[in-house]
């Protein structure tokens, strides 16, 4: 008995001997102490807490060598690989975790919507629950600053440049034509159903050099990566009806849409200043297949659509006005992969295609155009830490057009071309500390077609002024092939080129957002001709330049009056352009020099009701008066309209809908047309372009089946 004690009492002994004392001080970067931060031995029970002063001390039984481990909310983990022995009066200093949420963000120039950016200003419900929208994306876009509203074109005009410098993808794909066919002052619509989307990022200048040949913008679409539930959704609206259905299996998901548009009856009832011969009639369908790897998704999209109209436009110069019909065919598909390498790579890869065939019809003279189109795209992704993060990749663009026009005027007429390119592109994402953070990149192209390599560089950095405000700066070069109405007729051309330089500042607190921004922006090499159109007998030169300049203020609250949302924007533009047949320096028509747009949303809980208005304001655009010696010397008057929708829940899925454009009834003009020749006084005649109605309504009843039953298209208005 006695030996046994005195053995217990040795290993006691022992054990106490063989603990060992860690200790220590966690602080942050400035030396400030750290206290509450966690600190123990990997694998073990043996830690403990920092104190208000940072100071930390433990014990362990634990010999050799082992892991320590630091953390701290908003604060990047500490690890360290040391003998225990050797883990005293530690001097710990933790660095702050770019990643939180409170840390800078690379802004400059970009919109974000529904992707959970720290940056987001509208919600997947803003971008189609706008009134006057007409659930377009495109026509809740049109009222952020930087974009000009032409509601006789339908597109994003964006900080002085025209619609054609916006290039739009779908999953990092291109998207070759995504507008709706139509003709002059007929505005278009996005050919995409919003509800097949889940993120947005629009961006008015400074993008990525992940993407190229668009002067001005990038608008990125991104698909839903994974249904929440099965469900079908139908819509009956007095212009057409719609449906579609979500079904998931597995690892496997698959969602389907389809709509039939017909303006017959409504352009019945409701009085248009066109005549319609036959009034624009469409049918579209949309298709997105997911599959789910372990280590990655997989996304199939595919869109059809065919359109056709034919109708009659008054024109000063044809006494029984001008006849124009159109049938149209689109096809655009695209295949994206996006997964995990291990080893913090990531890999993002794609292919699209687009087969667009038109088929048109003006006065006497015949015009067949088929445009094939493909994409393909590899993007690799490097994680070498919170703090710095590299991107590279390279894309091939493949697109052949071909054109056959007949007129009694020049008998046949055919054009073709091949206008193929490859990029490659790199970029690095730098976090120096959460204040603090760059992005560089650069891209390079080869155009086959034009024989011309050019290479763009790209920059932003981003600091944060305090816990809610930051300000950033991006500077980038971008180069643009000519239009195809350009290269069908002459390919001895250069990419057009425009610069950007941009300061941003970015404030958020509690539901409110301010972004102010202003910028400057070069164009060079810009495509000038000698006649009125581009034509075959055209002498065309890359001599045209400009500039556009200007502010843009965005302004949203969701706090300061319970269920009531809203934002304003306002934009400055100051611009000047020599390009197509212009014979010096003039504003174009499609700027204006002042936008204001005003958006509200109002949930009624007694009603069961979400009312929306939007007022849009545009100062006058300059037009060309033939009867005075000054180009582009005058202005139209200015632009102004209200919208307003309604959307009452009948039950959680049932929902009536309905919206009416321009409530008022505003006269707006945005443009004239003048007569070839003067009139007997000298003077040239001029009729004003005008909407085709002053007001456009949509009735509607939307009803969804889902396995919640409480899922509703309030997304989809």
């Amino acid at each position: 008995m006695k030996f046994t004690l005195t053995l217990v009492f040795i290993l006691f002994l022992f054990s106490v001997k063989a603990q060992t004392t860690i200790s220590g001080n966690v602080s942050d970067s400035s030396g400030n102490p750290i206290p509450g931060a966690n600190i123990y031995l990997e694998g073990t029970y043996d830690g403990a807490s920092s104190d208000e002063n940072g100071n930390f001390t433990f014990t362990s039984s634990e010999t050799g060598q082992q892991i320590l481990t630091i953390s701290f909310l908003s604060f990047e983990t500490f690890t360290l690989v040391e003998d225990v022995s050797k883990m005293i009066n530690l001097k710990i200093k933790l660095k702050e975790d770019v990643n939180s949420l409170d840390s800078v963000i690379l802004n400059a120039g970009t919109f974000a919507a529904g992707d959970n950016s720290k940056a987001a200003v509208l919600t997947p419900l803003d971008i189609v629950t706008t009134a006057g929208a007409a659930g377009d994306f495109i026509g809740a876009l049109q009222t952020l600053p930087g974009t000009s509203n032409n509601e006789e074109d339908g597109r994003l005009f964006v900080r002085g440049g025209d619609a054609n410098e916006t290039n739009i993808y779908i999953d990092g794909l291109r998207v070759f034509q995504p507008f709706a066919a139509t003709t002059n002052n007929i505005p278009t619509r996005g050919r995409f159903s919003s509800f097949l989307f889940q993120g947005t990022n629009f961006s008015t200048g400074g993008y990525s050099s992940e993407y190229g040949d668009a002067l001005s913008s990038v608008l990125l679409l991104n698909t839903i990566d994974e249904p929440d539930q099965e469900k079908t959704e139908l819509q009956f609206i007095n212009v057409g009806l719609g449906g579609g259905n979500t079904q998931k299996w597995g690892k496997n998901s698959l969602s389907i849409n389809g709509f039939y548009l017909n303006l017959a009856p409504y352009q019945e009832i409701i009085s248009q200043r066109i005549e319609w011969i036959k009034p624009y009639e469409s049918l579209s369908g949309e298709a997105v297949y997911r599959h789910k790897f372990n280590n990655g998704l997989l996304k199939v999209y595919g869109g059809l659509s065919y359109a056709s109209f034919d109708l009659i436009q008054d024109d000063i110069n044809t006494p029984n006005g001008f006849n124009f019909g159109l049938k149209n065919r689109n096809l655009y598909m695209n295949s994206t992969y996006n997964g995990t390498l291990g080893n913090d790579w990531k890999i993002a890869t794609g292919l699209s295609f687009a087969n667009d065939y038109n088929d048109i019809g003006f006065e006497d003279t015949d015009v067949k155009d088929v445009e094939n189109s493909f994409h393909l795209k590899l993007k690799l992704r490097k994680r070498f830490s919170n703090r710095f993060k590299l991107s590279f990749g390279m894309e091939q663009f493949l697109n052949s057009f071909s054109e056959d026009a007949t007129s009694p005027d020049f008998g046949e007429f055919n054009s073709k071309f091949e206008n193929n390119s490859t990029a490659v592109f790199t970029e690095a994402n730098i976090f120096f500390s959460k204040k603090l953070a760059m992005q560089l990149g650069v891209r390079g192209v080869h155009n086959t077609l034009l024989n011309n390599t050019k290479v763009s560089p790209r920059a932003s950095l981003a600091y944060k002024t305090s816990s809610k405000s930051q300000i950033s700066l991006a500077y980038g070069d971008f180069y643009q092939a000519p239009q195809q109405n350009i290269l069908k007729f002459d390919t001895d051309l250069e990419p057009e080129k425009s610069s950007h330089y941009i300061f941003n500042y970015l404030y958020q607190n509690n539901g409110r957002q301010l972004r102010a921004e202003g910028y400057y922006k070069t164009y060079k090499s810009l495509v000038k001709f000698d006649t009125e159109i581009p034509e075959f007998d055209s002498n065309f030169t890359n001599l045209g330049d400009g500039y556009a300049a200007g502010v843009d203020i965005f302004w949203r609250d969701n706090k300061s009056i319970k269920n009531l949302e809203y934002w304003a924007s306002y934009s400055y533009l100051n611009t000047e352009r020599d390009y197509r047949n212009y014979p010096n320096r003039a504003t174009p028509n499609f700027a204006t020099e002042h936008s204001l747009s005003l958006v509200t949303k109002y949930w009624i809980s007694d009603w069961k009701s979400l009312l929306s208005t939007t007022y849009n304001f545009g100062s006058g655009r300059p037009y060309n008066d033939p009867n005075e010696s000054v180009f582009q010397n005058k202005k139209t008057k200015t632009f102004n309209s209200v919208n307003f929708s309604w959307a009452y829940l009948i039950s959680q899925q049932k929902i009536l809908y309905f919206s009416v454009s321009n409530v008022l009834g505003f006269d707006n003009v945005f443009n004239y047309q003048y007569s070839n020749t003067p009139e007997m006084n000298g003077n040239f005649a001029r009729q004003p372009v005008r909407p085709n109605a002053d007001r456009f309504f949509i009735l509607g009843f939307f009803w969804t089946i889902s396995d919640d039953k409480n899922d509703n298209q309030l997304d989809n208005l």
